[in-house]
């Protein structure tokens, strides 16, 4: 399963800052150990035109050249660095790369990713370019072509914080079908309407989330077919996370993975698989759940081999 890393382009971040910068490091070195399956590949940079699919161009430049207004970057979260803006354009290349290699993989993953709150020309939320909206755009524009026919993909964004960048970028878009399941009273505290949203409460437990999740999935199958699934797997729903207010256990995370993945599965949609949030109070709690999901991923990887080794 291939598995795209960017956690070489480290943020100089100041002392105390709240974002777990070292989780991807820990993750890939996990993987590397506990998962055999997974291979590791440096993430390619998104170009310049490859984000223009979804950004303003001033906002590309701004963010290259660190010459934005100092708001700009206190909305995001990061200050401006030249890793800053390498590390972005690298997040959303792991994610274009992972989506190519999903075409024929069936199943394959940014090791970080899932910067659902970016907009088309502002960021926020530790979230500089939205790679979730270039990796679609970009499928679309090269599958599509391909095909000559319109590709139609599905978001699923299971981070407890609400897609607001994401939502808006595709408001307007029948091509992209965009379900955020959240915790409702969590940030952004201005949410922007996707295509379904399901707002949970503070609390949520394992069996009404998994209740919520299986009608979400029902609704979004009754609106929309699609040929390709970017799935944000946000550690952050966990109990462990000291941003997230929901209580999902870690079997609870488990078979949330597992119903996303089957459903996908069953539909024979590739899958690209993005991290999203994690934010433990104990950093090995996040990793430890991404882990997990990396395994079960890699478990529907082979059956996507298996299938197309007996159609081949």
């Amino acid at each position: 399963m291939h598995a795209y890393y960017a956690d070489h382009f480290v943020l100089p971040l100041p002392e105390g800052h709240r974002f777990p910068m070292r989780k991807y490091s820990r993750l890939r070195d996990r993987l590397a150990a506990e998962v055999p399956g997974v291979r590791f590949f440096e993430a390619p940079a998104a170009s310049d035109g490859e984000l223009a699919l979804v950004h303003a161009p001033a906002y590309i430049q701004g963010i290259a050249q660190g010459t934005l207004e100092a708001s700009v970057y206190r909305e995001i979260g990061f200050p401006w660095s030249p890793a800053m803006a390498e590390r972005a354009r690298r997040s959303v290349g792991a994610s274009v790369a992972a989506a190519r290699a999903a075409l024929t993989e069936g199943v394959a993953g940014n090791l970080a990713g899932g910067t659902h709150h970016a907009y088309a020309d502002k960021g926020g939320g530790f979230c500089v370019f939205n790679d979730i909206a270039v990796t679609a755009r970009l499928m679309q524009a090269e599958v599509g072509r391909q095909r000559k026919s319109p590709f139609r993909v599905a978001v699923v964004d299971l981070d407890v914080h609400q897609g607001n960048g994401t939502a808006r970028i595709f408001a307007q878009d029948p091509s992209v079908f965009t379900l955020s399941l959240h915790g409702e009273k969590n940030f952004p505290f201005r949410k922007e309407p996707s295509d379904l949203d399901v707002g949970l409460p503070d609390g949520c437990t394992d069996e009404a989330y998994m209740q919520a999740l299986h009608q979400a999935l029902a609704e979004l199958e009754g609106r929309f077919e699609p040929d390709m699934v970017i799935y944000l797997a946000g550690a952050d729903a966990h109990e462990g996370d000291r941003l997230g207010r929901l209580k999902l256990t870690t079997d609870g995370m488990a078979a949330r993975d597992r119903v996303v993945l089957d459903w996908a599965w069953q539909r024979r949609l590739p899958v690209v698989l993005c991290m999203g949030g994690g934010y433990g109070h104990d950093i090995e709690t996040t990793v430890a759940v991404q882990v997990q999901t990396w395994t079960i991923a890699l478990e529907y990887q082979q059956r996507w081999q298996a299938w197309a080794g007996l159609r081949a």
